[in-house]
């Protein structure tokens, strides 16, 4: 029977990624600034990608560690797995990432993740992987369409994404974003559109132990998870004494998997 040991993590090329991402992935959607793909393999069959590359927003998050010089982080922004991998593969084929990065970036100091605890999950596979959790918020940037399309906010700041976004639920509304170039949530509201209801959750992960001195904002327990009624695996929200009228906790250790049950 195979085991996480027999798990192989390589570079793979950004199409390979791509196309897995696409596959596992819940939200169907690649990052199309990543720079780095690593492909998980079990024998010739490959079950996941990870793909690294900076922050979308670099100047709001290179201040989280103080002294941090513009090339020395990276964001973990896509990761996917499938069912049928092992267990513990996940936070095996993080270690190993981890390693591989400090080896071939030695000038990298940390790494940064966020979890979807709107669609996906609250980050467990983080936190069996030696990432620290220093944000829990509610969800602002995510958004759902009329149409059950869902986009972030960073898309929308985009003035081309802003009139194909409004164009496929109103042509009105897209002609006049398009003229305005205006990045206000506005005109969403008012043809339907509004912030999926839950939590983004923010994580570190430091190559360097120094820079973790550094880090100018508190690390929080993983408890606060469950304080703040942030939990959620797959997609489904967890009761906690936070979410629940009577008091009742579920939840835990479960592991997180960042994708649908599907296979490459």
């Amino acid at each position: 029977m195979n085991s996480a040991k027999d798990l192989i993590v390589k570079p793979i090329s950004s199409q390979d990624a791509n196309k897995i991402i696409k596959s596992l992935h819940y939200s169907g959607k690649v990052v199309n600034n990543s720079q780095l793909h690593l492909g998980v393999f079990m024998g010739d069959r490959c079950g996941g990608a990870m793909q690294f590359g900076p922050s979308l927003d670099k100047r709001k998050i290179v201040g989280l560690v103080k002294g941090t010089l513009w090339n020395e982080f990276l964001e973990l922004n896509r990761l996917a797995f499938a069912d049928w991998l092992p267990r513990n593969g996940e936070s095996r084929c993080i270690a190993y990432a981890m390693r591989f990065i400090k080896k071939t970036y030695p000038w990298m100091k940390w790494i940064i993740s966020f979890a979807d605890g709107t669609q996906c999950g609250d980050g467990t596979i983080y936190r069996a992987s030696g990432f620290v959790l220093t944000g829990i918020r509610k969800n602002t940037s995510i958004w759902e369409m009329p149409t059950g399309e869902k986009f972030n906010d960073i898309e929308w700041k985009n003035t081309k994404t802003q009139h194909n976004i409004i164009s496929r639920t109103t042509a009105t509304k897209g002609k006049y974003i398009c003229e305005s170039g205006g990045a206000s949530m506005q005109p969403l509201i008012d043809i339907g559109a509004h912030p999926l209801e839950g939590f983004q959750l923010r994580y570190i992960y430091f190559l360097d132990p120094t820079a973790k001195d550094r880090l100018t904002v508190p690390i929080l327990p993983f408890s606060e998870i469950e304080k703040r009624g942030a939990g959620m695996y797959k997609g489904i929200k967890r009761v906690t004494k936070a979410t629940s009228g009577d008091q009742s906790e579920g939840g835990g250790a479960i592991p997180t998997h960042a994708l649908q049950d599907k296979e490459v």
